[in-house]
Formats: structure tokens, C-alpha cells, sequence
């Protein structure tokens, strides 16, 4: 597996519109160390991206003992799997995204991209399969038989290898849940970067799945997060960046990292009045009861 470097970042996010693209200060290191649940470090961005050694370092430097390096593509699979096997603090997730699936399959290549994804899923540096799920945002109707085969052919990837499984889901609540309800979830399922609202959150905790909350938990707009926070059990709660994407407040709209993991997870135990550290040690537990140990 070819060595991830910094010039071999899989794309760049854009800059249009965005007006400050450094990275923010590092903020005050946690003291009870935890896990970035989900992040893509094969995006460069902003001014000067920083590469994965130093992503690594930032985040270990203030009490991010680890992340979960995500995937969309085989390309960033590949990427993730190379990144775990040269870190110990790297885990990999590896699947083709619910907005590639149909761009797969009308070049009737889905079946096989599946295939090499389930091929990655057994090596031991990935824990789980994801980004899957669906996403009616980005994708039209024409385009949704496809997200469904690929979503339900990542579930029984994961529940073939008895790894995790991190959903995607965008504008698709219903239809989500109701695809876990008809196949059944893997045991270890998590919704990447929550999206929905209490209701939701009670129902897919019921059924076992953790949340994952991200940056945008601290937007002042996103009060359907924090009334998701409520109604989740602290057993069923962890911390994400989505790095490059969502960067907490006040930081929206510039680089984020998984250094920046300590300020979701204030704003979360201030938003539930518990103790940070308190706070920490549970979503860390949470974490290697999903994905097993960072080494």
C-alpha cells in the first residue's frame, strides 16, 4: 500500500466564497484524551494545508489520541488504509459514497468498486465501512435505486466482517431508518455528523446506533442538534470533526482539523451540563467500543 504524503491528497476543497482560510489557533488541550470519530485528511485545505504528519501531531498535541480517517471513493479508501497501516492513532473506514453510487453504477462499475471496498474491509486497520448510507440533497430520484443498492451492500459488508458501520445521511431520515429496520443495522452503527432531531435521535438510539456530533452542534441555527444531544444517552454519544468541513464556531467557514475536536466537546458537556472530562472519558470509551483500540 503506497505511503500517504502530503502530495498525494485525493482533492482540494474549494475556496470560492470563503474569506479566512488559515487554520485556528490550537485551543486548550483536553485532559482526558478522545477520538476524532470521523474526518477526511486526504482533502488539502486552505492557505497552507498541513499534511498528515502534522494533522497527527496538532491533534495529539492537544488530547485527540486518534482519528477515524473516513472514505467516498476507492481512491480516499485506498488513501485511508495506507494512512492506518503508517499510524497507530489512524483507523480506516472504506466505502463508495451514496452521491458516487449512481455515477458507479451508470458506468456499470458499482458491483465491482463494491467488491474492492469488501476486499479492503478485511484488512485488520479498518474498523469500520463508511461514508454509506443516502443523501436525497446532492442525488435526484433517478439516482436513488442506486444509493439503496450500495447502502444495503455496505451493511452487509460490515455485518460480513463484524465491523462498524458510519452512516451518511442527508435529507433522508425516514428512508435511512427504514432500510436499518427492514435489512437490520450492523451491530456498530453510527450516524456520521447527526443531522436529525430528537425524535430521531431517541429512535436510532433505541435501536442501538451511537450519534455522532460534529461542529455544526455549536451553529446558533442548529438547535435540532442540541435537542438531539438531550435525548441521547451518554453511552451512545461521540465526537467528530468532518475535517475540512464544519468547523465549530467561531471558527466557521475556516480549516478545520481534528485538533479542533476540543471545542465540539465543550460546547456538547456545557450543552448537557456535565464535566468535560466527564464528558471525554465516556465518548472515548464509546469510541474503541465501536472501532476497538487505536494500535
Amino acid at each position: 500500500m503506497a505511503e500517504p504524503a502530503r502530495d498525494t491528497y485525493v482533492e482540494r476543497r474549494s475556496t470560492q466564497g470563503r474569506k479566512d482560510l488559515t487554520y485556528p489557533e490550537p485551543p486548550e488541550p483536553l485532559a482526558v484524551p478522545v477520538y476524532d470519530n470521523h474526518c477526511h485528511l486526504e482533502i488539502a485545505d486552505g492557505d497552507d494545508p498541513l499534511g498528515l504528519d502534522e494533522q497527527l501531531r496538532r491533534a495529539a498535541a492537544v488530547g485527540v489520541a486518534g482519528v477515524v480517517q473516513a472514505s467516498g471513493d476507492l481512491v480516499s479508501s485506498r488513501w485511508a488504509v495506507a494512512a492506518a497501516e503508517r499510524h497507530a492513532n489512524v483507523l480506516a473506514a472504506v466505502a463508495i459514497h451514496p452521491n458516487d453510487a449512481p455515477t458507479f453504477a451508470e458506468r456499470g462499475a458499482l458491483d465491482d468498486a463494491l467488491a474492492e471496498i469488501d476486499a479492503l474491509a478485511a484488512h485488520p486497520r479498518v474498523r469500520a465501512v463508511g461514508e454509506t448510507g443516502l443523501d436525497f440533497f446532492r442525488t435526484g430520484e433517478e439516482g436513488r435505486p442506486a444509493q439503496f443498492a450500495s447502502f444495503e451492500a455496505h451493511i452487509e459488508i460490515a455485518k460480513r466482517h463484524g465491523i462498524a458501520m458510519q452512516i451518511h445521511d442527508r435529507d433522508a431520515h425516514r428512508e435511512v431508518l427504514g432500510t436499518l429496520h427492514r435489512v437490520g443495522a450492523p451491530e456498530k452503527t453510527v450516524f456520521h455528523c447527526f443531522s436529525g432531531d430528537a425524535d430521531m435521535a431517541r429512535e436510532a438510539t433505541e435501536m442501538g446506533c451511537f450519534l455522532s456530533f460534529a461542529g455544526n452542534v455549536t451553529f446558533k441555527n442548529a438547535q435540532n442538534l442540541r435537542d438531539a444531544l438531550h435525548a441521547t444517552p451518554l453511552e451512545r454519544i461521540l465526537v467528530e470533526t468532518d475535517a475540512p468541513f464544519l468547523t465549530p464556531a467561531p471558527f466557521r467557514g475556516r480549516p478545520n482539523a481534528p485538533y479542533l475536536v476540543p471545542l465540539t466537546l465543550r460546547a456538547i458537556a456545557s450543552e448537557l451540563g456535565v464535566d468535560a472530562d466527564e464528558l471525554g472519558a465516556r465518548v472515548a470509551a464509546n469510541t474503541v467500543a465501536v472501532y476497538g483500540e487505536f494500535r
